[in-house]
């Protein structure tokens, strides 16, 4: 199977940070600022921080998997857009045992999440059905002016 070559698109980069308060869901409030600021296209750049309750997505599975007790949150990656945001988290409890996956609603909290996300002004993310498995995927765009 050929593939065709990816065509990227460049853009500017700017950024916000803020804080999370304990008791405030990751998602939730990752999904909130999305809405609040428009974002078409923007990354997590990088977040640190810790969680009492994480529930994550597994690899190949369809339901969710839920721990409770305290982690550290070791990476937060993913694409986001008000057309749809693709988050993965990976924390890791007081022995160092590391899990991640998607991430879903219900991560809390503990003391504190310090979050970069850059945003690029100049484009578009939006997500569709791709042929190999049938999952939305990313497309990007380069922002029409008008």
């Amino acid at each position: 199977m050929i593939h065709a070559q990816p065509q990227p698109v460049s853009s500017g980069l700017e950024a916000y940070s803020f804080r999370l308060k304990p008791g405030q869901d990751l998602k939730q409030e990752l999904d909130n600022l999305v809405a609040r600021q428009r974002i078409a296209a923007g990354a997590i750049l990088t977040c640190v921080g810790s969680l009492t309750d994480v529930v994550l997505r597994l690899a190949n599975q369809e339901g969710e998997t839920t721990y409770n007790g305290h982690f550290e949150i070791v990476s937060l990656v993913g694409t986001l857009s008000t057309n749809g945001s693709h988050i993965h988290l990976s924390v890791s409890d007081s022995t160092g045992r590391t899990v991640g996956g998607h991430l879903l609603e219900g991560c809390k909290v503990y003391t504190t999440a310090e979050l970069v996300i850059g945003v690029l002004p100049d484009v578009v993310y939006s997500r569709e059905p791709d042929p190999t498995y049938g999952y939305k995927e990313l497309v990007v765009k380069k922002k029409q002016r008008k």
